[in-house]
């Protein structure tokens, strides 16, 4: 790109930043006008908000020091299927939350934590070098009268700070209130009751061809039971629907450009990521949006019609997972931990694509802990009495297992090799972590262990093992208690 070109681009990401309207001579908001809010629990819902969903569209623009945000759209997603009861987010997990408050009044309609690409991207080298921009949505109740939506970020000591806001009024002529038309093909995989009771999953595949859609929909069904034969979601599996949407490709597979493998598919995820060769991500959000919202949903999977091994999970986003691997199930159950209840990767061997930050405050993930106050454990409630904290494993000789492992891995990479080749590594890998795991002292309690979210030092996990940790198909106690928690944040 040429360097007066890449400016013009930026100059007008600074206006639009700066001019978009969602309301009548209303323009969004700088950060520093903190807006004072007023929270009396979730209110009423047909005092407040219609049966529809509304939903925000945004551009969010930066680097790796600053953000800004646009306003694209204000439309309607279809029919509210989320609860409720629960509309204010009192878990408060995410990088970042998004408050609905009654314009006139400030009163607390809506909330919800998330995460996005964006955030995942400013933490990359790239971000250091250059501006990038991605596209975003929100969604939440259609409110009656006019609202603003706040989006905060945790600051330095993960504390939400307001970063910006917009004010929408639903009767302005730029809000589109009419739904969507659908011509995609549902299928029902698991439907337990009403979308508004019930935690709602919808299933969308990315480069199955026309006639592949059988394939896709058994490639649902399978991993849909996959998922509900994992706890908890096996206990949970009453409080779960799980519909699927057929979104055909003009051509099988998607695009792998560390393989060498360049293609279009409907919802364009493609692997290689912040140039982490298993990263599979789409920055295609609105597309992905509108094939979504043929069906009610809180949390989305995005099935990858690869063999290559590969997926990716970010909070209240998606989930994509490569259907052929050996290593799906995994992956599948997997992600969606980090999709559903923003839990932390547990393992810290493997290479990343992002910049790991000094361990300066507590994070917020509940599943990891940098315990600096070990008499207030986040999970002390399930340490058995006389459990040592921090726990001791054999760490050292775990540590130059898993090194070799990813130098192998580092090379098969580079060799461009097949992906049974891949899939025999890691099950070696796994192989002997059982033995390993097996002779531990501690392997079956509640502690807190050496080694988490990237950091082999100064980061603890509370089991010795964890889905989030190895690939091993089962979560601690701590994980299994964070993703029911969010469960009943959408049932209960």
């Amino acid at each position: 790109m040429k360097p007066y070109l890449y400016l013009i681009i930026i100059g007008i990401a600074l206006i639009a930043c700066n001019s978009n309207k969602v309301e009548p001579n209303k323009q969004d908001a700088k950060p520093d006008s903190t807006i004072s809010v007023v929270n009396k629990g979730d209110v009423d819902f047909s005092t407040y908000f219609t049966e529809k969903i509304m939903r925000l569209d945004f551009f969010h623009t930066g680097n790796s020091k600053q953000e800004m945000f646009s306003v694209d759209k204000v439309l309607s997603d279809g029919a509210w299927g989320g609860s409720k009861k629960i509309l204010i987010d009192k878990l408060e997990l995410g990088p970042y939350f998004f408050e609905v408050i009654d314009k006139e009044t400030h009163t607390l309609l809506y909330s919800r934590g998330f995460a996005n690409v964006f955030g995942e991207w400013q933490t990359t080298p790239e971000a250091d070098q250059r501006w990038g921009t991605f596209h975003e949505s929100i969604r939440f109740p259609w409110p009656m009268k006019p609202v603003t939506v706040i989006i905060k970020k945790r600051d330095a000591q993960n504390q939400f700070k307001q970063i910006w806001f917009t004010d929408i009024d639903p009767s302005y002529r730029q809000v589109n209130p009419s739904d969507i038309i659908h011509s995609e093909k549902v299928d029902i995989i698991v439907e337990n009751g009403p979308a508004q009771e019930k935690l709602d999953i919808v299933i969308l595949g990315d480069g199955y061809s026309a006639k592949e859609m059988e394939k896709f929909r058994n490639d649902a069904k399978r991993l849909a039971n996959v998922l509900l034969s994992a706890e908890p979601f096996k206990s949970q599996s009453k409080n779960i629907n799980i519909r699927a949407v057929e979104s055909p490709s003009e051509q099988s597979g998607v695009n792998k450009p560390h393989y060498g493998v360049f293609k279009h598919s409907k919802l364009s995820v493609s692997y290689s990521a912040f140039d982490s060769e298993r990263y599979a991500l789409t920055y295609d959000n609105k597309t992905v949006r509108d094939v979504a919202s043929t069906v009610p949903y809180e949390f989305m999977v995005i099935l990858v019609n690869e063999k290559t091994y590969g997926g990716g999970g970010i909070y209240n986003l998606y989930t994509t997972v490569c259907v052929d691997n050996k290593f799906s199930d995994y992956i599948m159950v997997h992600e969606m931990g980090h999709h559903m209840a923003g839990l932390a990767d547990e393992y810290y061997s493997s290479a990343v694509a992002y910049e790991v930050p000094e361990i300066t405050v507590e994070p917020w993930e509940t599943n990891v802990t940098a315990l600096f106050d070990k008499n207030n454990l986040k999970w002390k409630d399930l340490v058995e009495q006389g459990t040592p904290i921090p726990t001791p494993w054999n760490k050292d000789e775990f540590d130059k297992f898993a090194i070799e492992i990813q130098k192998e891995r580092e090379n098969l990479i580079k060799d461009k090799a097949p992906a049974n080749v891949m899939e025999d590594l890691f099950v070696k890998q796994m192989n002997k972590e059982n033995e390993y795991f097996s002779t531990e002292k501690y392997k079956d309690v509640v502690g807190a262990f050496e080694g988490a979210n990237y950091n082999a030092k100064g980061m603890y996990r509370s089991q010795i093992d964890c889905i989030m940790y190895t690939r091993h198909q089962v979560f601690c106690k701590v994980c299994q208690r964070s993703i029911v928690n969010v469960i009943n944040q959408y049932t209960k």
